[in-house]
């Protein structure tokens, strides 16, 4: 049996949390669950990372960055309105993929809100500014227009909303958002 190298080991954690958390949210997900996802000992987790929190934020990170880089890639070479077509229609084939990316975005949006309350400030700092380079990522292939960007970033919210919620492909609450970011013909989950 090969052995993998702590990086390796940082990759599995990352990729169990992310399923993890995104089912059981911050709090309702025990690092014991993520390790024993991982086939490690918490001990073990700990030395990959220094906490709980540092696991979730390395995963919504992960989270963040997948997102951009299914901007980036569907807008490749793209301006306007192609841009817009091809993002859109990139992000609801991953959601719809890999659902554990939406619910790990909800639950990311969920935490920062309740660290917030709790007057943790530096968890939504490093959320918020993973948000802003998913921002900028669609701002410049939409022509830096502001009100595209934010019309297109409120879709993509109004689509995690309905998705999360299980409104199915073809229902009628998908009649007012573009075409090509309707999840009709894909993969129910």
């Amino acid at each position: 049996m090969v052995r993998m190298s702590a990086e390796e080991r940082r990759e599995s954690v990352i990729r169990a949390a992310t399923a993890e958390f995104a089912r059981g949210g911050y709090y309702g997900t025990s690092t014991e669950a993520i390790a024993k996802r991982v086939g490690v000992s918490q001990p073990y987790l700990f030395r990959l990372f220094p906490g709980k929190k540092a696991i979730f934020l390395a995963a919504a990170e992960r989270c963040i960055e997948d997102t951009i880089r299914t901007f980036r890639e569907a807008a490749e070479g793209l301006e306007g309105e192609e841009a817009l077509h091809a993002m859109g229609d990139a992000y609801t084939r991953v959601i719809a993929e890999r659902p554990e990316l939406l619910m790990m975005q909800m639950q990311t949006y969920l935490a920062v809100a309740a660290a917030e309350q709790e007057g943790d400030h530096e968890f939504g700092e490093a959320v918020r500014a993973g948000w802003m380079r998913l921002w900028d990522t669609v701002h410049l292939p939409l022509g830096a227009d502001i009100g595209e960007t934010t019309a297109f970033m409120a879709y993509g919210m109004l689509i995690n909303c309905l998705v999360a919620m299980g409104f199915p492909p073809g229902h009628r609450v998908w009649e007012g958002v573009y075409e090509s970011a309707r999840t009709k013909g894909r993969k129910e989950h």
